[in-house]
């Protein structure tokens, strides 16, 4: 018998009512939990001892709390709403808007749902099996489909009015249950009241707002918290809940960076704010390249590494403006994030794995949203990881502060190649062929021209082809 288990509970687009979540707070108390965390959907996961779990269950049972064990059958539908006014104010989107559609949901989906602003980035787009992005036309949104265990992105030709996304979400759901094969077929004839949708969605350039901290927004401020090991304290979340009540604060908002986000804090009540944060030790403002991180929701090996790669930067100093960074530890998990960190056996024999290796993958533009990612890093060993994300930060960095979309640096290993060789450079990657050492890990050998290279030679670190190369040098 397992001694932990994981309970879940959904809060859908990651709101929770002080009242609803003290409730939870204190049952959890009760039963001996003194840390709970909240996962990247936006939903509250905390860890239960197996002697400790039939009195919580039970608990939650006769509250009528949903939850699940070990499972995630019902995935959490998570939503922009937590940025909401404080990051982004949408032309027709606000926060009514979010609650008409969420009362639509009155059972739950097997099917991810995510529900987004179309001008932020925020929360991710295109995480979920359904994925709703608003439209310029009020109160229309588009579709974009994405099947269980399936890459493969679908937009769907119309765009769907707002208080039709939660009919919409169980006509699919009950085609795909059915196994439909036509199934996107018999969904568009279905009548929804909706348009048709013209084009695409206009992804924005990705740029993660800084989300800790005391923040003013018009007369209010907004508190953002975030925990460096994900875990917080209940006692910390109970007081949390009460102050909420006592100051009449509605709503607390996780999001899916794992950390909460309090909204509508009056002036006079900042005092008490500080005074909780004070009480509890809990220190905000971190730095900001600390707060760009996506990690599984049960990975401490992750968790691990993220920590060495942020100490790493800490040392260095490196920039991240403009980037966030996930690590996927699993080869089914789904991580968001402009450079990702996958890891994976480095020998494999049958059910047995043996050591680990980590590929590096970027993003295309660098926009996680974008969905299309290409390896630029292959059979890292786990030291070589911080050095090597800390690279791709740099040359990010150098692209976005020139003023033109080409800049070729010159190679940094070791002063001009002599006039008598040629060296050729990957653009992505900026690793060199050159022609006095060629490439002893493809079997080229030493003062072969790169005109003479197989059609077939590629980078060695991200695998761009021969075609995409640029000479460095010309013979003289």
């Amino acid at each position: 018998m397992r001694d932990y288990y994981t309970l879940k509970i959904n809060a859908p687009a990651g709101i929770y009512s002080p009242g609803n979540l003290l409730r939870i707070l204190t049952m959890a108390y009760e039963s001996g939990i003194r840390k709970v965390r909240f996962g990247a959907r936006q939903q509250l996961l905390m860890t239960v001892h197996y002697e400790e779990l039939p009195s919580l269950q039970k608990a939650l049972t006769q509250e009528s709390i949903a939850h699940e064990i070990n499972t995630d059958l019902y995935p959490n539908l998570i939503s922009s709403y937590c940025g909401e006014d404080v990051f982004r104010s949408g032309d027709w989107l606000r926060e009514s808007e979010y609650h008409s559609i969420l009362d639509q949901f009155e059972k739950p989906s097997r099917l991810k749902v995510n529900l987004s602003d179309s001008g932020q980035s925020f929360t991710p787009f295109f995480t979920g099996h359904v994925n709703f992005i608003a439209s310029d036309e009020p109160h229309f949104w588009h579709a974009y489909l994405r099947l269980p265990k399936s890459n493969q992105l679908i937009r769907f030709q119309q765009l769907l009015y707002s208080s039709d996304l939660g009919r919409f979400v169980y006509v699919l759901e009950e085609l795909l249950n059915q196994s439909v094969t036509d199934w996107l077929d018999q969904l568009q004839q279905t009548p929804f009241i909706a348009q048709p949708s013209l084009q695409e969605v206009e992804l924005p350039e990705f740029s993660l707002p800084y989300y800790e901290g005391f923040n003013r927004y018009g007369s209010r401020t907004w508190l953002g918290l975030y925990r460096r090991d994900e875990w917080f304290s209940v006692s910390f979340l109970m007081d949390v809940c009460n102050l909420c009540l006592q100051t009449r604060v509605g709503e607390l908002c996780s999001t899916p960076w794992k950390s909460l986000i309090i909204k509508n804090i009056q002036e006079k009540d900042r005092i008490y704010w500080s005074h909780l944060l004070g009480k509890h030790n809990i220190s905000v403002r971190h730095a900001s390249h600390e707060l760009a991180w996506q990690t599984e929701d049960h990975s401490e090996e992750g968790s691990r590494l993220k920590q060495e790669v942020i100490q790493h930067f800490n040392r260095e100093d490196t920039r991240t403006f403009g980037l966030c960074f996930g690590i996927q530890t699993q080869p089914k998990s789904e991580v968001f994030g402009s450079v990702l960190i996958k890891q994976r056996p480095w020998i494999k024999l049958g059910p047995l794995a043996l050591g680990k290796r980590y590929d590096l993958y970027l993003a295309d533009q660098y926009n996680p949203n974008s969905r299309t990612f290409r390896r630029v890093e292959k059979g890292l060993f786990r030291f070589h990881v911080p050095l090597q994300v800390e690279r791709i930060c740099r040359n990010f960095s150098a692209q976005r502060m020139t003023p033109t979309a080409e800049l070729h640096l010159k190679p940094e290993e070791e002063s001009s190649p002599r006039a008598d060789s040629r060296v050729y450079q990957c653009p992505d990657c900026l690793s060199q062929y050159d022609e006095r050492y060629g490439d002893v890990t493809q079997g080229i050998s030493a003062q072969t021209p790169f005109e003479a290279l197989p059609e077939h030679y590629c980078c060695p670190l991200c695998e761009a082809t021969k075609t995409q190369f640029m000479k460095v040098v010309q013979a003289s």
